[in-house]
């Protein structure tokens, strides 16, 4: 039941556990990233202007089709 737990979702999407929780790091890092740029966007409108919506995009194109 525990391995079901931790191996279930990462092989529905043809990883591993490791490869599933690098990718997810990885991901993670990046929506900070985004959040950190809206936030400074937010008080310079002149700065980042299409860093968060660029990277939300970039992250949707890699991931809406996966394990389909």
């Amino acid at each position: 039941m525990i391995a079901r737990l931790f191996i279930a979702h990462p092989a529905s999407v043809d990883e591993t556990y490791l490869q599933h929780a690098a990718f997810a790091g990885k991901f993670s890092l990046a929506l900070f990233g985004a959040a950190f740029a809206a936030a400074i966007h937010a008080i310079f409108p002149f700065v980042f202007e299409k860093t968060a919506s660029s990277t939300v995009a970039r992250l949707y194109a890699r991931t809406h089709t996966r394990g389909k």
